[in-house]
């Protein structure tokens, strides 16, 4: 039960303080769009595009991702080997699940992939049960930065044969690659994580990202009942009895 609620108005009262916070709303988009044009302006490093990573049909060139475009973006999911579907990483399937159309990236020159340090034999059955459609690899034994620490989102452009990494982020530099942490953030109650400056009498926040995990019933859960969220949608998704690894990833 929830006790603390917004204050009740007129509609012209609302529309007055609604008026107050776009202008705030518009400097921060402005404030993005300037970040976004400094991004642009970052220098960038060489890599070795020629770098070995297997998918689906099998070992392939970095150069390979680029599918013929000149920009690329890959989110780095990390993995946790020999754990079952349930025991993966529930930040990296709640990531890559916001991920599993990039057709308009794909219209705008733009290719993606998702990189995992798991072993191709043990991703390739997880991508089928998730029923994801981008193109996955493993980048096993694969150096920085195409492999490496994982949970991140990274960006590379080709020009001829020579690739280049232009961009990296990693934890909420990934919430961009999800449109629930913002629609979360319109609510009243916004995320109910503890760090979120609330008023007073609202609902009790919670450890970060404390709903990436639910028991069968729908009670979030870090305990090993759990599953990430968006495999219930899964039709060979069922109740868990163990994570299949220790801990988690929040």
């Amino acid at each position: 039960m929830t006790t603390g609620k917004p204050q009740v108005v007129d509609l012209a009262t609302w529309q007055q303080a609604r008026d107050e916070l776009l202008v705030r709303e518009k400097a921060h988009t402005r404030e993005g769009d300037a970040i976004a044009a400094a991004r642009r302006r970052l220098p960038m490093v060489e890599v070795d595009g020629s770098l070995t990573v297997t998918g689906a049909i099998g070992a392939v060139p970095f150069l390979d991702l680029f599918e013929g475009r000149e920009e690329l973006v890959v989110y780095q999911h990390m993995w946790w080997d020999g754990a079952p579907h349930q025991g993966q990483c529930e930040g990296c399937t709640f990531t890559a699940w916001g991920l599993r159309d990039a057709v308009y990236l794909n219209a705008r020159g733009v290719s993606f992939a998702v990189l995992t340090v798991g072993a191709w034999d043990e991703v390739e059955p997880f991508v089928a049960f998730m029923g994801y459609q981008q193109p996955w690899y493993s980048v096993r034994d694969v150096p920085e930065p195409i492999g490496g620490e994982m949970g991140n989102t990274r960006v590379f452009l080709r020009d001829g044969d020579r690739v280049f990494l232009t961009y990296a982020t990693t934890g909420r530099g990934n919430e961009c690659t999800n449109p629930f942490f913002a629609l979360l953030d319109m609510t009243p109650y916004g995320r109910r994580e503890a760090w979120q400056d609330s008023p007073e009498d609202w609902p009790e926040g919670d450890d970060p990202c404390w709903y990436w995990r639910s028991d069968v019933e729908g009670n979030a859960t870090w305990g090993p009942t759990g599953r990430p969220v968006p495999q219930w949608t899964r039709p060979e998704a069922f109740a868990a009895d163990t994570l299949g690894r220790e801990g988690g990833c929040h």
